[in-house]
């Protein structure tokens, strides 16, 4: 493997993990939201990544080429059908006719421990991506 495939797998799983914390943000910041622009109380939303490889053509042209490059990339953002939590408070704006109100299905608590393994795993690939990079400089070194 080469020092710029090297150098795109990171990269790509650093704008993944990015993408992934931005979404665990915007699920704490709604986790009190009761009326959305849908009518209904926020959902959760969950980052699906996918890892790129397999038979496209762009493998095969790279096969051809032996440059292999892999990595991640962002799926898709969705919803979690998980059911929405209700909360007795006949006093809010939002509440049915027995005083319960639909909270959104986010929990504080999971979402920080998401937001740790999206910052660790974060981390691990600037530590990657930058282990890759003073391994070229040093190869550029030897060359002088």
């Amino acid at each position: 493997m080469d020092f710029l495939s090297s150098l795109n797998i990171s990269g790509s799983a650093l704008t993944a993990q990015k993408l992934r914390m931005d979404v665990i943000a915007q699920n704490i910041a709604n986790a009190g939201v009761t009326r959305t622009e849908n009518g209904g109380p926020y959902r959760r939303k969950m980052v699906v990544l996918k890892s790129i490889d397999g038979n496209s053509f762009r493998n095969e042209l790279e096969k051809a080429a032996k440059v292999r490059v892999g990595g991640v990339k962002v799926e898709n953002v969705v919803e979690d059908k998980s059911p929405l939590v209700p909360v007795y408070d006949p006093s809010h704006p939002d509440a049915n006719e027995e005083g319960y109100v639909m909270m959104p299905n986010v929990n504080t608590a999971q979402e920080m421990i998401d937001m740790l393994g999206a910052s660790r795993a974060y981390e691990a690939n600037v530590t990657a991506f930058n282990a890759t990079k003073a391994m070229l400089l040093k190869a550029l070194e030897i060359g002088r």
